[in-house]
């Protein structure tokens, strides 16, 4: 039939570094007013993905727990799959930027500034869905059972040491990456929910520390512990326990990150 479209389903992994490349050029080009506005979106993208993880962690404790961890990370896939359709600024995704750094197409420094003002604007997204999420009494759902989640899911990561944070963050942002990664290959909207979804899932079953989901699952126990009577969490759920949660793992996510993209400039631009 003349005119039919005779290309390919999806593009080969070979045509994937340079996607990436021109994708996340134009993502620098972006204007700092552009920049922040779709960084605060991604953050509340993420944070509406932490509401559902939670709602699916807040079930009694006979449920078997590899149960509830494999469709709570399907839940939380729900905010990658708006960023990434819906198109938004998200930090850990962005971390591939440094394709470019090691093709030699963009500095470290306009990387970096790039960064700040994503993170910055995707921290202000999350922590206003999580205040609207409190102040609609979501906290109190369940007979109980979501401020227990909030409690015990933010008390179990800032409880944790530097290193167990930091190459937890590594893990998290290695199968995040690879998620955005994956769509560069899909050319429909289906596609690109079907390859997100199975590795966000994986990161949140195993627990993985993602800075981004971390800056609504923290401040959403912190916001629990000051606000209900009685409340109990960690001696870790502090401001300073957020604080040091924050700067490992988005360290960690910042090496997940870069091995992806160093992985595929070697294995293809570099070897080209």
């Amino acid at each position: 039939m003349s005119g039919a479209d005779t290309r390919p389903d999806d593009f080969e992994p070979a045509d994937l570094p340079a996607k990436a490349r021109a994708a996340y050029s134009d993502k620098l080009a972006l204007g700092t007013g552009q920049t922040l506005a779709l960084a605060v979106m991604a953050g509340a993208f993420i944070a509406f993905g932490s509401v559902f993880f939670l709602i699916v962690q807040s079930v009694p404790d006979t449920v078997p727990y590899g149960f509830v961890q494999a469709l709570s990370g399907a839940a939380f896939s729900l905010g990658l799959i708006l960023v990434m359709i819906a198109g938004a600024e998200l930090f850990t995704g962005n971390t591939l930027m440094l394709s470019r750094l090691y093709a030699g197409e963009s500095g470290l420094g306009q990387i970096a500034a790039a960064w700040a003002l994503v993170y910055l604007g995707n921290l202000i997204g999350s922590v206003l869905i999580v205040a609207l999420f409190l102040a609609a009494g979501g906290a109190e759902a369940g007979d109980g059972l979501m401020q227990a989640a909030i409690l015990d899911t933010a008390g179990s990561k800032t409880a944790k040491g530097a290193g167990a944070i930091f190459a937890s963050g590594i893990l998290a942002n290695m199968l995040v990456c690879l998620a955005v990664w994956m769509t560069f290959a899909a050319r429909t909207v289906p596609g690109k929910v079907l390859v997100i979804a199975p590795p966000i899932a994986a990161f949140v079953a195993g627990g993985f520390e993602h800075s981004v989901a971390n800056m609504s699952l923290i401040p959403a126990g912190l916001g629990v512990l000051w606000t209900e009577a009685g409340a109990v969490a960690d001696p870790s759920l502090t401001v300073a326990g957020f604080a040091h949660n924050l700067l490992w793992s988005t360290l960690g996510n910042i090496v997940g990150g870069g091995l992806i993209a160093l992985g595929y400039w070697l294995g293809y631009d570099r070897a080209g």
